[in-house]
């Protein structure tokens, strides 16, 4: 485990590994987590642990979109909103060519769950850059 004096933040490139790290390992679960359950496994410590999250995943989503991958940030959900990640995913998402429609409408829950379906049957079986295939 990397100490780091009380309060300071890890870079988010360095946060967005861990989070990738983390979430390959649970993606063959065939569920998502909740941004403080990822939080919470990374063992971020206040303030702004969620708001650390987010610019990870968003990190995370820009080296998907680079690479042709399936979002693994689809992985992380807001309870607020129902089962679906953040608005502000939709927004790198439409941002990425990935999404077009309203981050609060009914089309977001339907490309969600189609991304969350690509995202587990990619991820689930991904092994790793050193190849670059699935397995």
């Amino acid at each position: 485990m990397t100490v780091r004096p009380k309060n300071a933040a890890p870079t988010t490139q360095a946060l967005a590994g861990r989070a990738r790290t983390y979430l390959q390992r649970i993606a063959f679960q065939g569920e998502p987590i909740t941004y403080k359950a990822l939080a919470e496994a990374l063992e971020l410590e206040p303030p702004n642990t969620i708001h650390q999250v987010t610019e990870a995943l968003e990190w995370l989503m820009r080296e998907d979109a680079a690479n042709d991958h399936p979002f693994i940030a689809a992985l992380v959900i807001s309870r607020a909103r129902g089962g679906l990640p953040a608005s502000g995913f939709f927004d790198i998402a439409r941002d990425l060519g990935r999404f077009d429609g309203d981050p609060s409408g009914p089309d977001a829950a339907a490309s969600y769950r189609a991304m969350l379906v690509a995202t587990i049957a990619f991820w689930s079986v991904y092994d790793g850059p050193e190849t670059g295939n699935a397995a």
